[in-house]
């Protein structure tokens, strides 16, 4: 992220260990909906996270998109992630493995809380 001082020159932004996450389309759902403002720590190893987590991750394949999945299982070179709801999702299915940037620690808005457990398969 890149932030301007008052000379206009850009400077690297405070590196930090949360973030925010605005949640974007169904995938997620009925766990996170979109609209949904996620707390998102930061992830420092691969380690830090376990089948289950709820994450914010990246595809090597599509490094551009940003996703919130839920952890499946630790694979070779990251996660598979798949999307709760199965119906309407881009997750490790379409894209392979991803690399997890950071676990959700809770819903901040609309309903603050942490995150329940996935749906039943």
């Amino acid at each position: 992220m890149i932030d301007g001082d008052r000379t206009g020159n850009p400077r690297p932004a405070a590196p930090t260990a949360w973030m925010l996450a605005r949640v974007t389309g169904p995938s997620m759902s009925p766990t996170v909906r979109s609209g949904d403002r996620l707390l998102v720590r930061r992830v420092r190893s691969p380690g830090a996270v376990r089948a289950g987590d709820v994450v914010l991750a990246r595809f090597p394949s599509r490094p551009d998109l940003l996703v919130v999945k839920r952890v499946r299982r630790a694979v070779r070179g990251g996660h598979w992630v798949e999307g709760d709801n199965p119906f309407g999702t881009d997750d490790s299915r379409s894209y392979g493995v991803a690399i997890v940037v950071g676990r959700v620690v809770g819903r901040i808005w609309p309903r603050p809380g942490r995150l329940g457990p996935p749906p039943p398969d």
